[in-house]
């Protein structure tokens, strides 16, 4: 089969055997995949540095016909984020977007919007100012990317218009707002702000002026916690990197 080439964030290594090691890439053009990078343990790797973990490479990808591992044979390192390594809370902000891009993603599924979104977040989050934005940005795309963006103005049960001017239901497992007649026994419904709600469809809009919304204190928390809920019902478990965000 012909080799393929595509843009590349690493997103985990393991090793194996003495000097090989498998990589997990999110790329533009081919989704996630798992590659065999032979010899990329080794001191003077054939790979030079492509395979740092939340890297950005441009990778050449020889796939295979089997259940084998695709082989790895280029990975040329394109951009590195200086910001990680010198701000923690930056760094596991890049663990968080990197657990949800392997975890949220199937195989061969190419969402290049998504990767372009994850590239964007990467490169930014040495700002602390913006920094829980930004995480909250990405969590959104990677909801609506992936097809599971919550309603938030019309009733996710019934479809009919619901009123924003006051509290509002919001059901986890009926995928968004509830009107007052479709509330009653849903499951997972939890009562939020509707300034809570108005600021989450900001967050979600690609062309809103989201750096200009007022988000502090308690309602910061609402929106973190909901969208945190949306993505742990999503994956079916709370993300492992998500308590030490401190975002």
């Amino acid at each position: 089969m012909p080799a393929n080439r595509s843009l590349a964030i690493v997103v985990r290594t393991v090793d194996v055997f003495e000097t090989s090691l498998v990589a997990t890439l999110f790329t533009r053009e081919l989704g996630k995949v798992s590659a065999l990078a032979k010899g990329g343990r080794r001191l003077k790797s054939p790979f030079q540095g492509g395979l740092d973990l939340l890297g950005v490479s441009d990778i050449v990808l020889l796939p295979k016909a089997s259940e084998a591992l695709d082989l790895l044979t280029e990975a040329a390192p394109l951009e590195r984020f200086a910001c990680l390594r010198r701000d923690l809370a930056a760094l596991y902000a890049g663990y968080y977007i990197a657990e949800l891009l392997t975890d949220l993603t199937d195989y061969h599924d190419p969402h290049p919007k998504l990767f372009d979104a994850a590239r964007i977040t990467l490169r930014h989050l040495g700002d602390a100012s913006l920094r829980t934005r930004r995480v909250l940005r990405f969590e959104l795309a990677c909801l609506r990317e992936l097809g599971h963006m919550p309603t938030l103005d019309r009733c996710a049960h019934c479809g009919e218009p619901v009123d924003l001017r006051d509290a509002v239901a919001f059901g986890l497992a009926t995928g968004g707002v509830l009107c007052p007649v479709c509330r009653p026994g849903q499951p997972h419904v939890v009562t939020l702000p509707a300034r809570t709600i108005e600021a989450v469809r900001v967050l979600a809009s690609p062309g809103s002026d989201w750096r200009e919304i007022e988000l502090a204190g308690s309602s910061l928390a609402s929106i973190r916690q909901t969208v945190g809920a949306v993505i742990s019902h999503v994956l079916g478990h709370r993300p492992r990197v998500w308590p030490l965000l401190g975002v």
